[in-house]
């Protein structure tokens, strides 16, 4: 072609260069123009890097697909691919931070250190009326970029290499140790408790370390009072006002092992349950739930979440009472592993019944729990010593 000197031209006020790529369903050879380089230098050096990466197979066609583009197709492709409330998360990160921020830009024009000044802007003001996210939001928003444009560089091949993988991180200060109530606080509460008709979920939390979720889809037809276990099979929540079932966190479904006490208080349960089910007749919906509404619908997800706390405030206002600490839901579930591992129950035990994938998570998460154990176990094995003696 006339004008063209090795592979590259002039075209007005930029420059252009050509090279040949093999397609990979034809075999055959052809010519891919990318122009719009400022100097005759710069597109001879993106020339050369092309035909690097050519000859390796690794060269990916220029596309003015933008990031919203793209993410929007992700997100279609990987929801039959991961849990719904997951999925959920996921378009939710995307359409409130990414989009209005980056989503006009092409994919390929994303570079690491707009990312890196992107979290930045998210830390500084990125929340509501302004304030900040949380290091850990803004750690998830990054995570969730790194899959897709890693699906982007390897499945899609629209990029050569993937700006999340070199861009900064936001910055994790090492989480702080949550306070949680101890075995005899426990206790309290769950006295305290007692006559609240969910009592029984809050038991059967604290004793079992299992998720909300996990609960809310536990049926009668998991649970075996006589052998005192239950199955833990999946989990619910509701997503846009639609309750949705899917596969536990770990995709597993698991065995845990019920005390007698705690057998008890199921069967006392189910005996209020039944009663319930008998004064509403015909109008008890069909299921198998353990927890339900009074009249028989699934328990919503953030009826016990907003409880547990107007139980704690209550308890705090009686009279003569010593005041427990303010805890969250999911708090149940770390006193469980709490206790355990203070009373020397093995890791991995603990991870079985909290459903755990690895021990290491279990390790990773209760970190400062396990350091307290390890601390004792000399006066532990001293005291073992002393009285053989």
């Amino acid at each position: 072609m006339p004008g063209v000197r090795d592979g590259v031209i002039r075209r007005g006020a930029t420059w252009s260069y050509v090279i040949r790529v093999r397609d990979p369903e034809t075999g055959r050879s052809r010519p891919r123009w990318v122009g719009g380089f400022p100097t005759e230098r710069e597109a001879k050096k993106a020339r050369d890097e092309a035909r690097v990466a050519a000859s390796r197979s690794e060269y990916v066609n220029r596309t003015t697909i933008t990031l919203a583009a793209y993410l929007d197709g992700w997100l279609a492709v990987h929801e039959v691919e991961i849990k719904p409330q997951t999925f959920a998360s996921y378009r939710d990160l995307i359409r409130r931070y990414v989009v209005p921020a980056l989503g006009s830009k092409r994919l390929q024009a994303i570079q690491p250190a707009m990312l890196t000044r992107f979290y930045a802007d998210l830390l500084a003001h990125g929340g509501t009326r302004g304030k900040g996210l949380s290091p850990r939001t803004v750690d998830y928003i990054h995570a969730v970029l790194r899959k897709a444009f890693r699906d982007a560089v390897v499945v899609d091949r629209l990029l050569s290499s993937s700006p999340v993988d070199r861009a900064k991180r936001p910055r994790k200060d090492p989480p702080k140790p949550r306070e949680v109530w101890d075995a005899a606080q426990l206790a309290t509460f769950l006295d305290s408790a007692r006559s609240h008709r969910l009592f029984p979920f809050f038991h059967l939390a604290a004793f079992t370390g299992a998720r909300r979720g996990e609960l809310l889809n536990l049926r009668w037809s998991d649970v075996d009072l006589e052998e005192g276990v239950m199955q833990v099979r999946g989990t619910a929540a509701v997503i846009e006002g639609k309750r949705v079932e899917g596969t536990t966190k770990s995709g597993h479904a698991r065995t845990v092992t019920l005390d007698p006490g705690t057998v008890d208080v199921l069967k006392a349960h189910r005996a209020a349950q039944d009663e319930e089910r008998l004064a509403a007749g015909p109008d008890w919906p069909a299921g198998d739930y353990v927890f339900t509404r009074g009249i028989g619908l699934p328990l919503y997800p953030d009826t016990p979440s907003q409880l547990l706390p107007k139980l704690i405030e209550q308890h705090n206002d009686a009279p003569k009472t010593k005041a427990l600490p303010r805890i969250r839901l999911h708090d149940l579930r770390h006193v469980h592993a709490t206790v355990l591992l203070l009373a020397g129950v093995p890791v991995h035990v603990v991870a079985g019944r909290l459903g755990h994938a690895d021990p290491s998570i279990t390790l990773r998460v209760y970190a400062h729990v396990v350091k307290e154990a390890e601390s004792q176990a000399a006066e532990v094995f001293a005291a073992a010593v002393r009285d053989a003696c």
